[in-house]
């Protein structure tokens, strides 16, 4: 029943549009998982968060009173050019393949399956099924869940090869722009290059990460990073650019902030500028996460450890590199952790989930449930 359910996931095509316009979005799988938790006797309701983005949300409802847990998981996925076949699931010794097995639709199988798993013995407190969409984006999901839900505790179904991750890293998108002067390229005393002013920032940003990588690490999630993302600039080739825009992704740990990024690369622009007082460059921020910790004295790490390991998985405390909905759950005052099953492609145009791992995810939380 649980591979079932994964293929059943992973045969939707749930790409997140924010990334790829036109894509399809979450509704379709939304609905889905609403239906599938109903047919198993679960509560469950499609909450739609934007037009065609919506969230699926199940709930087992105690008799007697009783602490909530909350299971979460995103719906979305990345796009899938260069895939052959990305929702056509396919199993191969031991492994799923498909657009979002890994990434997190075996995480999400787990927590539904796991709700089905303990709806029979169910008998105090309130179990919540959050799944959401929008996560690869902006998150507006998991934003949408914690205004309507709380939970005394939750997990996040994120792959982690079953490390129970107690902390995660954050992000800022940053944008910088460089202008330049128009003219044919057969006239350099009137052109004046906006990519190539531009590469004066990729170099000192590429100064930057390698002193990054030496900074002390976080015990748990490591240095912090940084990375192009994308470039654009320039029109034909005998026409001197007159405009460059840079993205680049930089990774935060715990006491970084948005105002300290922002500060370190209005340093290196300030440095640019007093080299060539000519020089037209601007930095943004665009979008940004926190990193995550949850406090190394709450019992549920420990807790989840202990139940996993009795499952078969080795189950170690651990710090993740990626960004999860776990920090908007922990920013609304909801002690969580980042659980899920491990594979191989993340993002990439092979991706696969391990089938044990997914079974040894739903067991494991089917008995923090019950064990809460």
């Amino acid at each position: 029943m649980l591979t079932q359910l994964l293929r059943d996931l992973v045969a939707i095509d749930s790409v997140n549009p924010d990334l790829v316009p036109g894509a399809a979005g979450e509704a379709r799988i939304a609905e889905f998982c609403a239906a599938w938790m109903a047919r198993a006797g679960i509560d469950a309701a499609v909450r739609e968060v934007a037009p065609g983005r919506a969230n699926a949300v199940g709930v087992l409802e105690g008799r007697e009173p009783g602490p909530t847990l909350m299971f979460c998981g995103h719906i979305d996925t990345v796009g899938v050019e260069g895939m052959q076949a990305p929702f056509d699931p396919v199993v191969r010794d031991g492994r799923l393949y498909g657009r979002g097995s890994q990434d997190m639709k075996g995480g999400v199988a787990a927590m539904m399956d796991a709700a089905r798993r303990v709806k029979d013995s169910w008998t105090s407190g309130r179990l919540i099924i959050a799944c959401v969409c929008d996560e690869e984006f902006e998150s507006i999901g998991a934003q949408a869940v914690v205004k309507d839900w709380t939970a005394d505790a939750a997990v996040v179904t994120e792959p982690t090869d079953l490390a129970v991750a107690v902390a995660h890293k954050g992000f800022s998108w940053i944008e910088a722009s460089t202008k330049g002067r128009a003219a044919h390229g057969s006239r350099p005393a009137e052109g004046r290059d906006a990519i190539l002013r531009m590469g004066r920032l990729l170099a000192r940003l590429e100064a930057l990460d390698r002193e990054l990588a030496h900074r002390e690490a976080d015990p748990l999630t490591g240095p912090p990073s940084l990375h192009a993302s994308s470039i654009a600039g320039g029109r034909e080739w005998s026409v001197y650019p007159d405009a460059a825009t840079l993205r680049f992704e930089r990774r935060t740990v715990a006491g970084e902030t948005d105002a300290s990024v922002m500060a370190e690369v209005e340093a290196l622009l300030h440095e640019l500028r007093a080299a060539d007082p000519e020089l037209e460059i601007e930095a943004r921020l665009i979008a940004s996460r926190p990193p995550y910790s949850l406090a190394a004295t709450h019992e549920l790490p420990a807790r989840l450890a202990r139940l996993a390991q009795a499952e078969g998985a080795a189950a170690p405390i651990a710090g993740a590199s990626f960004w999860t909905d776990a920090a908007i759950l922990g920013e609304a005052g909801i002690p969580t952790v980042v659980f899920g099953p491990g594979g191989e492609g993340l993002h990439s145009i092979e991706e696969y989930v391990k089938l044990e791992e997914v079974e040894m995810c739903a067991r494991a939380l089917a008995a923090l449930a019950l064990a809460r």
